[in-house]
């Protein structure tokens, strides 16, 4: 059977992870890498494969996980899908994902690729528990409770800002949904803690929770990929109450993530072209295998 090529976009911590996850998934092989710096200072774990400073120098590639910041993703997918490849990111902003869907999914059918966004853990696989936890009972209440852990999509948009030299949000749970962000920032020389605090705190990814901003000496000495989700539903099935659900995960964040990449990936190659979230795939899709092997297995 002739493997999926997969192309790595990006190389921070998901890109590490995604190698990983495709090294030891049996239907995938390594198209290569795509980095800023192209083979310079080429990591010795990616001495097997191609790395290069842009997707068009390798070969066959039929899709590529964006392993990019989320502000940047869509600029990626829009070109590499105009190409004829598939691709998969973990788009994180929930509010922009029902547009960035949209801009995509026309992308997709001019150039009858495939793509998956938004393909995290959350949003991506908690997105599928709290549908099928809704299904189970369509009236009622859903709270998705993060953490404590570290969160690499408002981390890295923290390192984005002026006069921030390294930076760590963490996520700490209140309950019932609410959330304050822990923000430990090491700063550039000359740099202005309170400008830097307000920068912060306007932006999208903070906005609406409360949070600390702290600068610290060293963001590597409290740094703990470490994360995790409660997520709870209490309602109503059909006319029965006090339905109660609950899924509980603690993670490596960047690893879970990668993993999901590849398996969403996996799944561009079994779909219609157009532009996908994780609740529009069959899950089964995401598995690698026979499908009716699958589901002697798992039904």
């Amino acid at each position: 059977m002739k493997k999926i090529r997969a192309a790595v976009v990006g190389y921070g911590n998901i890109g590490r992870f995604a190698i990983e996850a495709l090294e030891a998934a049996p239907d995938f092989e390594i198209a290569g890498v795509v980095r800023r710096n192209g083979a310079e200072n080429k990591p010795s774990e990616l001495a097997p494969y191609d790395v290069v400073k842009d997707i068009t120098e390798l070969k066959d590639v039929d899709v590529a996980i964006l392993a990019t910041p989320t502000r940047s993703c869509e600029e990626y997918a829009t070109r590499i899908l105009g190409m004829g490849i598939n691709t998969v990111d973990s788009f994180d902003i929930h509010t922009g994902i029902c547009q960035y869907r949209r801009n995509l999914m026309k992308v997709c059918q001019e150039n009858g690729t495939v793509a998956v966004i938004a393909a995290g853990w959350d949003p991506g696989s908690d997105s599928i528990v709290r549908t099928l936890m809704e299904s189970l009972a369509p009236k009622g209440l859903s709270y998705t409770n993060f953490g404590p852990g570290m969160s690499m999509g408002h981390s890295v948009c923290v390192r984005s800002k002026e006069g921030v030299r390294n930076a760590l949000s963490m996520t700490i749970p209140k309950g019932e949904g609410i959330h304050r962000r822990m923000v430990y920032v090491e700063l550039e020389d000359g740099a202005d803690l309170n400008a830097v605090t307000k920068a912060i705190k306007e932006d999208p990814y903070f906005a609406h929770d409360e949070t600390h901003v702290y600068q610290v000496e060293s963001v590597d000495a409290l740094q703990d990929m470490g994360h995790g989700v409660n997520l709870i539903r209490k309602g109503v099935s059909g006319k029965t109450q006090n339905q109660r659900f609950e899924f509980n995960m603690s993670i490596n964040n960047p690893a879970l993530t990668a993993q999901v990449l590849v398996n969403v990936a996996r799944a561009t190659m079994r779909q219609q072209p157009g532009c996908y979230t994780m609740i529009e795939i069959p899950v089964v899709d995401m598995l690698p295998g026979d499908r009716e092997a699958i589901i002697s297995r798992l039904v």
